[in-house]
Order: structure tokens, then C-alpha cells, then sequence
């Protein structure tokens, strides 16, 4: 999934296509990197499935080991034989999910990795587009409305700091709902 959305990436870079073609292949890159935060999410998903499943089965290793020794205290051999078998079961099992969390933890540092690089694109293709006339003449009005002593609003390095982080913070409260939504219609089905 994430060779497709370089691919974008990298084709959007490249180009040296007309201002209207670079505006859509940007729009594509920000679609690109929302599915690629998608994929991310999944992945820290699959990760807390994988570390509850080995929590549980842990517990049930400890239960089987805890049994055979008490089978054994009451000198029970076949209930220390059955408790030796369930305990290799589990044993065998904690193995896999050891290895399975972590292949997917290296896949999550990977795909976290990825979306980073393909913001970091992102913003340097939108900062090298080329502007379109529109945009050139509403610069030369803002500049010329500054050079006669007008305030252009939004240009104070702290309101846009405060306005990114407010931005940010409402895409986060907005993507936590929408999850906890999904995981309530999950349970529910």
C-alpha cells in the first residue's frame, strides 16, 4: 500500500506539469497521506490486539504451569501430564506472539517512518508550487496594503502557531471520535 502512495509522492515531485496539474497531484499526496495515517492507525491497533492476546495467553501458561505443580504436590500424574501438555501449548503460542508483536511494532516504526517523509514531501510540494496569477496579484495587493502602513491579518508568527495547534487538536478530538464510533459499531456487530 505505502509503494503506491510514494509513487504518488515521488510523481507529484517530479513533475514539472502546469500549476492546475500540480494543484491535483497535491490533493492526491494529502489523500495519500490520510490513508497512509489510516494504515498507521490500524497497525497501532493490530499492536494492542497482538499485546492483549499475549497478555492472555501468559496467564493461561502461568495457569497451566501453576496446576502441574499442584497436580504433582498431590502426586496426580495424569493431571501433571495434561497441565505439561497445555503448558508447552501455550509456551509454543507465547513464542509466535512474542515474534508476531514484534514484526509488528518493526512494521509500525516503519509505516510511522513513511508518514513522515510523506508529510515532509507534502509540504515542500505545496511550498514549491508555483503560485497562479490570482494568488501573485492577492500578494501584491497584501503588499502594497502593508507598504502603506495596513496590517495583513494572520501573519503573526504566534497566531499561526496557536492556530495550527488548535487545528491539529480538533483533527485529533475529531479521529478519536470517529474511531471510538467505529470500535462501538465493531462490538456491536
Amino acid at each position: 500500500m505505502f509503494e503506491r502512495l510514494r509513487d504518488t509522492l515521488r510523481a507529484a515531485l517530479d513533475a514539472a506539469t502546469p500549476p492546475g496539474d500540480l494543484r491535483d497531484l497535491t490533493r492526491q499526496m494529502r489523500e495519500a497521506v490520510v490513508e497512509a495515517k489510516v494504515a498507521v492507525m490500524e497497525a497501532r491497533d493490530a499492536v494492542a490486539r497482538t499485546e492483549r492476546d499475549l497478555a492472555q495467553e501468559r496467564q493461561r501458561l502461568a495457569d497451566a504451569e501453576r496446576r502441574g505443580r499442584l497436580a504433582s504436590e498431590i502426586q496426580d500424574a495424569e493431571t501433571v501430564a495434561v497441565a505439561g501438555r497445555f503448558a508447552a501449548k501455550h509456551r509454543d503460542r507465547v513464542g509466535v506472539l512474542d515474534k508476531k508483536l514484534a514484526a509488528l511494532r518493526d512494521e509500525l516504526a516503519l509505516y510511522e517512518r513513511e508518514v513522515g517523509d510523506m508529510q515532509a514531501q507534502l509540504t515542500r510540494a505545496e511550498q514549491d508550487r508555483p503560485l497562479t496569477e490570482a494568488e501573485r496579484s492577492a500578494e501584491r495587493a497584501w503588499r502594497d496594503l502593508q507598504a502603506a502602513g495596513g496590517a495583513r491579518p494572520g501573519v503573526d508568527p504566534e497566531d499561526e502557531l496557536l492556530k495550527s495547534r488548535l487545528d491539529r487538536a480538533g483533527r485529533e478530538a475529531a479521529a478519536e471520535r470517529q474511531l471510538r464510533e467505529l470500535k462501538k459499531k465493531m462490538k456491536k456487530e
